[in-house]
């Protein structure tokens, strides 16, 4: 499953190379990001206990290029976009689809990256069966599509916890962004599963994703969009998508 899963991915992305990112020193003013804890590759702990991935080293680098001060706060996936809507955080350092709701609650950012969504089961049990159990994280694009559905759902708080439920049998499929598919692979007894991917292909759960952005916070749409741009012409971009993904995803 293992290498299996991987080639699929890569039949969509382009391989890149393994490089090492630069960690910015920001001074000036102080910008309240909400990232997650438990989503590798994208937001994850290092081994120091660093918030570290993807999403966070490009949060990071825009408030190093908007000469600002990332303050990091963690928050599950089902809290992040209302803790951010209260204006509890300026910038919610998650990739989010712009979906209807959503855009009563957030402004957001250019897109800064390009998702899809896989669904893993055995061969031959497919999406809209009956009898089966979802296992999705709360608050994730997949469970409310899943829900709308009208499928029945296991949910977990995040990203990390999703292969749990296939392993022990609670679920029989699992619906995850394809970039954190990449790390459930890591587990030996989520491999031995012998899972087939299929691609989502619905348009809530495939496109560009973006950082959200408190209402009481509207000038920084502009600064941020800014930044995403410089990060790119720079080489920043790269890599860090170098260091964490396989592929690229811009």
């Amino acid at each position: 499953m293992s290498g299996r899963l991987l080639l699929f991915l890569l039949s969509f992305l382009l391989p890149v190379g393994i490089a090492t990112g630069k960690e910015p020193a920001n001074v000036g003013p102080t910008l309240r990001v909400l990232v997650l804890d438990d989503a590798p590759p994208l937001s994850f702990r290092d081994q120091s206990g660093q918030l570290t991935g993807f999403n966070v080293e490009i949060v990071r680098a825009v408030c190093h290029e908007m000469q600002a001060r990332c303050q990091f706060d963690v928050a599950t996936q089902g809290a992040v976009v209302d803790a951010v809507a209260q204006g509890k955080a300026d910038i919610a350092g998650v990739g989010l689809q712009e979906t209807p709701d959503r855009q009563g609650k957030l402004i957001f950012a250019k897109p800064h990256y390009r998702s899809l969504s896989l669904w893993l089961a055995r061969r031959g049990v497919q999406p809209g069966q009956p009898g089966l159990r979802v296992a999705v994280v709360g608050g994730s694009e997949q469970e409310r599509y899943a829900r709308r559905q009208g499928w029945a759902t296991l949910e977990v708080a995040s990203f990390g916890e999703l292969g749990s439920p296939m392993i022990s049998g609670r679920a029989q499929a699992v619906m995850v962004p394809m970039i954190s598919a990449l790390n459930l692979q890591k587990s030996e007894a989520f491999r031995q599963l012998d899972l087939v991917p299929v691609v989502m292909r619905v348009p809530e759960l495939a496109g560009g994703v973006a950082f959200g952005i408190s209402p009481l916070r509207p000038e920084l749409k502009e600064e941020i969009n800014a930044a995403l741009d410089r990060i790119k012409r720079n080489g920043t971009y790269d890599r860090i998508n170098s260091r964490f993904l396989p592929f690229r995803v811009s």
